[in-house]
């Protein structure tokens, strides 16, 4: 991707958004709702997403834009060679958060494969939860289908991520929100499964607790690939002014979108399945068979439907992958190819060394705990819970305090609307945001 532009707008905004959904929106926020409580979570989250993420989210772009640099040098490039650091934390948690992002999109590779052979949608609810405990705490299909995923983001960004998934995304991001639109409608028409909508939309906030506010914010900005330079890298490709607010409104309405489709089919099927909302991490892969089970053609569906949210996947991961990859190549200015090449193979291989033990934490590693959370779940909740937050309060802080307003005028007042709206988002990232995600971060310290 490197010295490449966009070919257009809405390429941008589909390759941005598909960065941006890809197992937050579709694996990880069904199954944090599902574990919080339902719809008293989807209020924070949807507020948390509207109110902080949409800022931080023109932030990331701002920064990258005006820089044309990737993370690690888009900071000096803008005249604060000692913000740094914030580049190099985004670096850090790209890495972590590819590591054991990759163990699920392993998963999701497999049951690519499982539903060509037409076999999920045979199976009952017990059945699936059997194949799934088989599936993750198996070495060998774990480590393998990390390994894979991993080798296809490799070979994608070597190959040049920009051309090909730009144009992929035109094609796969449509066809993933009509097969989910189609899952939705049967979902929907379950018998039971008005207690699933009632879940998914009615506030209970007595089943909230402190670290659900954290978990929430951690969701929203997972949802968004925020804190962890994606998007400033993604920005950086962008060569035309004044795309900054529509792009991030439209990434973010997307995001929401599949969000809300995804709950929908989700939480309607769980109860009219009689299974278990707070599942966990297995929750997509044994409801979503269960519901294809019940469609014409379901099998079909099914495949269609992992096959896209595999291709979801991997594009969030070649966006992880090529900000540690162009962020070290580009700290040479004569860096060549080759240099870009080697880079993406060690990157690659150190994050599948750092990401076994996620792998092997659903099976021989998942003795191995600490206040009741596997390997896994700590690399999540280190990058989604903390890294996350405090990356976008430092961008916050940047591109509120330091970012030249000048440059800030170029590019977000684009109509009288904007020029009015420029010192609510002044407000929200100098102060709303960082206040807001301070406290946040710092409120579960105090639960009992």
């Amino acid at each position: 991707m490197k010295g490449n532009a966009w070919a257009s707008k809405v390429g941008f905004i589909l390759a941005a958004a598909g960065s941006a959904i890809g197992l937050g929106a579709i694996w990880k926020f069904p199954y944090t709702t599902g574990t919080n409580g339902g719809g008293a979570f989807l209020l924070l989250f949807l507020a948390f997403t509207l109110l902080l993420g949409l800022p931080v989210l023109i932030a990331e772009f701002l920064i990258g834009r005006t820089s044309g640099k990737t993370a690690l040098r888009a900071f000096s490039e803008l005249g604060h060679k000692k913000y740094t650091f914030i580049g190099i934390l985004g670096v850090i948690a790209c890495f972590l958060l590819l590591s054991f992002y990759s163990v699920i999109g392993g998963w999701v590779l497999i049951y690519t494969v499982l539903g060509f052979s037409g076999s999920l949608t045979t199976m009952n609810g017990q059945a699936l939860g059997e194949l799934f405990g088989t599936i993750s705490a198996s070495p060998v299909y774990a480590i393998s289908g990390q390994l894979i995923f991993l080798v296809i983001t490799c070979v994608i960004v070597l190959r040049g991520v920009q051309a090909g998934i730009e144009k992929m995304s035109k094609i796969m991001m449509p066809l993933l929100f009509v097969c989910f639109i189609i899952l939705v409608v049967r979902s929907l028409t379950l018998e039971g499964a008005s207690e699933g909508v009632r879940f998914f939309i009615e506030p209970d906030f007595s089943a909230l607790s402190r670290t659900s506010v954290l978990s929430a914010l951690g969701q929203a900005f997972f949802s968004l690939s925020l804190g962890v330079s994606a998007m400033l890298t993604y920005a950086s490709y962008m060569k035309e002014r004044g795309q900054i607010n529509r792009s991030a409104v439209w990434i973010v309405s997307l995001n929401i979108v599949v969000s809300l489709l995804a709950g929908f089919a989700i939480f309607p099927a769980v109860f009219a399945s009689g299974l278990d909302p707070a599942e966990g991490p297995a929750l997509l892969f044994i409801v979503l068979p269960t519901v294809f089970s019940q469609i014409q053609f379901g099998s079909i569906f099914l495949t269609l439907f992992f096959l896209l949210f595999a291709f979801a996947s991997i594009t969030s991961s070649i966006a992880m992958l090529e900000v540690v990859v162009s962020s070290i190549t580009d700290r040479k200015e004569s860096a060549t190819f080759q240099d870009k090449k080697r880079n993406t193979i060690i990157a690659t291989g150190l994050i599948a060394l750092i990401g076994i033990p996620s792998a092997l934490s659903f099976g021989l590693a998942s003795d191995i705990t600490w206040m009741n959370k596997t390997i896994f779940d700590w690399m999540d909740f280190t990058v989604s819970n903390i890294l996350m937050p405090i990356g976008a309060l430092l961008i916050s802080f940047f591109a509120g305090f330091k970012l030249d307003r000048t440059l800030v005028e170029q590019e977000l007042v684009t109509s009288p609307f904007m020029k009015r709206m420029l010192p609510f988002w002044r407000f929200s990232i100098c102060y709303m945001s960082p206040v807001a995600i301070l406290i946040i971060l710092i409120w579960p310290l105090f639960s009992s």
